[in-house]
């Protein structure tokens, strides 16, 4: 079977004063979801939006909500999260004391289970939880700000992750988020990566419905 690229474009580069254009153009785009990130602060040095924009957007949008939450015990948000409307819940392995027991929760609470990976953070540090796992969300930057530039290694680090996803017999997607444009796109799914999540490549072009498109063709 053809593997197929998905897009998942990032809230975080639409245009807050007027979200509602935005997000009528991602739901008439071939966007398979919408990236989420919730920042604390705390766990990155940003803070962003939390749940009462995830509600509004959730009301409006009709693209799974693909939530990465980069914030310190993400396990006291999971029935929030459920509630508000987020599909896949993405944690951070760094976040997380007691990762297996969160992953079990999200998936109690009904959405997809994902755990993200910083820069530094070898993939090697989810060989016992693959199997449980919906996603891998690998940081192709430091996570907290948008714009920074892609983090050459994120290549070698997916091509060792899909090695283990093979080896354990996950079903785990593959994504990335992180300087995600027209150089580094087609590496990034040469390597074996399953979901591109791209925030300011897409919502700030001047056709960002076309840009969606020649993502998905990758």
């Amino acid at each position: 079977m053809e593997r197929q690229t998905l897009v998942s474009p990032s809230l975080l580069a639409a245009d807050f004063s007027n979200l509602k254009a935005d997000i009528d153009m991602i739901n008439r785009s071939e966007a398979d979801w919408l990236h989420c990130d919730v920042m604390d602060g705390v766990f990155v040095p940003n803070i962003s939006f939390g749940f009462p924009v995830i509600e509004a957007v959730h009301k409006i949008c009709k693209k799974p909500l693909d939530a990465h939450f980069m914030i310190v015990k993400p396990e006291r948000y999971i029935d929030t999260a459920a509630k508000a409307g987020v599909s896949i819940m993405t944690v951070h392995q760094e976040a997380s004391l007691h990762l297996h027991r969160t992953i079990y929760q999200i998936h109690e609470a009904g959405m997809m289970a994902g755990v993200a990976l910083n820069p530094a953070t070898p993939v090697s540090s989810l060989e016992d939880i693959i199997e449980d796992l919906d996603l891998v969300l690998l940081m192709s930057v430091n996570p907290g700000f948008g714009g920074q530039k892609f983090i050459e290694n994120t290549i070698n680090k997916t091509h060792r992750l899909v090695k283990m996803i093979a080896e354990s017999h996950s079903n785990a997607l593959i994504e990335v988020d992180g300087g995600v444009n027209k150089e580094t796109a087609p590496r990034l799914v040469e390597a074996g990566v399953d979901v591109l999540v791209s925030g300011s490549y897409v919502f700030k072009a001047e056709k960002p419905e076309e840009v969606i498109k020649e993502l998905k063709e990758l």
